[in-house]
């Protein structure tokens, strides 16, 4: 029998306009609502990401932060 998905924990979150729109399409795109999305990108994080591409892009959106923020 498959795992029924329980959407069981909601939270605060904060997005970049751009991560939202991101976000929106790729849900739509998957036929999911954004926190069906967010569960899956989640769960199956290792398998969705390229770990040195990860590594590298994390490094660049670290050091625009603080510029973004203002």
């Amino acid at each position: 029998m498959p795992k029924r998905l329980r959407l069981t924990r909601r939270f605060p979150i904060a997005m970049t306009e751009d991560g939202y729109r991101r976000l929106k399409r790729f849900s739509r795109e998957a036929g999911l609502d954004e926190g069906e999305a967010l569960s899956f990108l989640f769960e199956h994080f290792e398998s969705v990401t390229d770990q040195d591409n990860l590594s590298h892009r994390l490094r660049i959106f670290n050091s625009e932060l603080e510029a973004r923020k203002r």
